[in-house]
Order: C-alpha cells, then structure tokens, then sequence
C-alpha cells in the first residue's frame, strides 16, 4: 500500500539519497547539512509549498515538491509546479512516480510544465498528464 503525504524533518536524509541518486542530480547534491534541514524548514513553513513522500511499507519510495504559483491569468488560476520528482530504485518502473504526480496535481488547478530536457523520461511522463 502507497501512503502520499507530506515529508518529516527526520525524512530528509532518506530524500536526499533519493535526490542524489539520478545522473543529472548526483553531481551537485552534497552530504545532508544543515543548509538542507533550514531548506526543510523553509519548505516546511512556506503554506504554498509542500514535499511530498510516497512510502510504502514503512519506508520513503518517492518524493516530490509541490510550488503553488497565484495567477491573474485565467481567472486567477492556482498553478502547480513540480520538481524533484524522484523514486527508490526498487521501485522504478511501477508506476509510483506517476502516482505521486498524479495524487499532488489534485491540489492544482492547472499546471506549468518545465521539462528538465537531459533526462529521457521527462516527455514520456509529461505526456501522460495531459
């Protein structure tokens, strides 16, 4: 069973290691510091930003950050944009970075892509949420 909800401050190790285990992130994420916990808390404190986990049995398999963006443009839409969409590597490709996406976009009203273009899944991916 997959539970979304938003991540703990005791988390942040574990996202991290999700967050550095990617070719085009493992070069510029660094040891957990405490620049990344004030990161956390800033996150944290800030009511239209939110980090999300998927855990399954008890344990990170995922995580995303959610930016929610006012506009004046139609009709003062609440957007979403999405970064650091990551999943465990005995998870990939079953779909639960899908999920994690597809559960967090409910909180939007629409949605600015920004494909990060090196790596290969975003199309594919991105496609999927039209």
């Amino acid at each position: 069973m997959v539970i979304f909800r938003d991540a703990r401050r005791d988390e942040v190790p574990q996202i991290l290691a999700l967050l550095a285990d990617d070719p085009v992130s493992a070069s510029r994420e660094a040891p957990l510091d405490d620049v990344y916990l004030a990161a956390f808390e800033d996150i944290a404190a800030d009511p239209r930003n939110r980090l999300i986990v998927a855990e399954v049995d008890g344990q990170v398999a995922g995580t995303l950050q959610l930016t929610l963006i006012p506009g004046l443009t139609r009709h003062g839409m609440l957007r979403g944009q999405i970064e650091g969409v990551r999943v465990a590597a005995g998870q990939r490709g079953q779909g639960l970075g899908r999920a994690i996406t597809n559960q967090t976009l409910s909180a939007c009203q629409g949605i600015r892509a920004r494909p990060a273009s090196t790596r290969k899944e975003t199309p594919r991916d991105r496609a999927t949420l039209r």
